[in-house]
């Protein structure tokens, strides 16, 4: 089997007398994109800026490529591109400029310097702003230069804070399949606070909630952590809500329009078989019946609680 990209070995730290993150545990194999989800304060930020060689840990281990981050972190962070929430940038430079610079800190050797710059450029679509400064690009192409010096050695791993926020919806698609194309040839790591941004971005997910990791699986695993409680239906000839309403198992129904409603369930029975026998008892012509997948607010709600049960 081959070695991890990363392995975080029962990792904890503690600022003065309160632990921030406690016992944990993952390895990053594949190529791809894993989301670090967890809310404002539950860990993350600690657990990246660890991973990162920003912050020392107060207990565990951290190897980047097989290399341990405390005996040569030197060695390990040649194999990290790390992107921080606000971009490293130095806006009096042009793009060309900092992108040199950047290489010559990541130890990119003099002679390579110059094609180290082209790659990154191409590589996050800004080669046609070599000669712009900084200051005079819109907020989406200042990131796009921040994701390109994390890759400006082309590292194995690349970490990226909050990479969308402060973008408008067309500049966050854009960054979303940048991205994507980025990790087709390396391990991403995306932390975020934002499920939908995990939801449109990320294969796997890890979650940390107070401290702890509460999850770790794929999206597809994530989504059906929790068992639908809502079903859609679309009905010709509908009656009342409140005939819905009072069909066995049914706890609400919310009206979509004239014809379409949401409706949530509370029991294990088989609420839609018996929503579809009362439609054809009393004629409401039910044309369409879909289970929906429980939101992943649900879904992070649901584990916030399970770890605060567990604690």
């Amino acid at each position: 089997m081959e070695n991890p990209v990363v392995k975080v070995e029962h990792l904890s730290h503690r600022y003065s007398v309160q632990w921030a993150i406690r016992d944990i545990n993952f390895e990053i194999y594949e190529k791809g994109i894993l989301g670090l989800l967890g809310s404002n304060g539950a860990g993350k930020s600690t657990t990246m800026n660890i991973m990162c060689g920003v912050l020392n840990q107060t207990e565990g281990e951290v190897y980047i490529n097989g290399i341990n981050f405390r005996e040569d972190p030197i060695a390990a962070k040649m194999n990290i591109g790390f992107l921080p929430q606000k971009p490293p940038l130095y806006t009096d430079l042009t793009v060309e400029e900092y992108l040199a610079y950047c290489a010559d800190l990541r130890s990119v050797a003099p002679k390579k310097i110059r094609s180290s710059v082209d790659y990154a450029m191409e590589k996050c679509g800004i080669t046609h702003f070599r000669k712009r400064l900084l200051k005079h690009l819109s907020g989406g192409y200042q990131q796009r230069v921040g994701i390109a010096q994390a890759i400006i050695h082309n590292p194995k791993f690349v970490v990226l804070d909050e990479p969308t926020n402060g973008l408008d919806p067309n500049q966050i698609l854009e960054i979303r399949e940048l991205i994507k194309e980025i990790a087709t040839d390396r391990s991403v790591l995306l932390s975020t606070h934002i499920l939908s941004e995990v939801q449109a971005t990320c294969d796997h997910i890890k979650m940390i909630e107070e401290g702890q990791l509460v999850f770790a699986g794929t999206m597809d695993e994530f989504n059906n952590y929790i068992q639908p409680n809502s079903f859609v239906v679309v009905l010709k000839n509908p009656p009342r809500m409140t005939e819905l309403e009072h069909v066995p198992g049914v706890s609400r129904v919310e009206a979509i329009n004239s014809k379409s409603f949401r409706v949530w369930f509370d029991t294990d029975d088989d609420v839609t078989a018996r929503m579809v026998h009362e439609s054809v008892s009393r004629g409401w012509e039910l044309s369409e019946v879909s289970v929906e997948r429980s939101s992943l607010d649900e879904v992070f709600a649901r584990l916030s609680g399970k770890s605060k049960r567990e604690s």
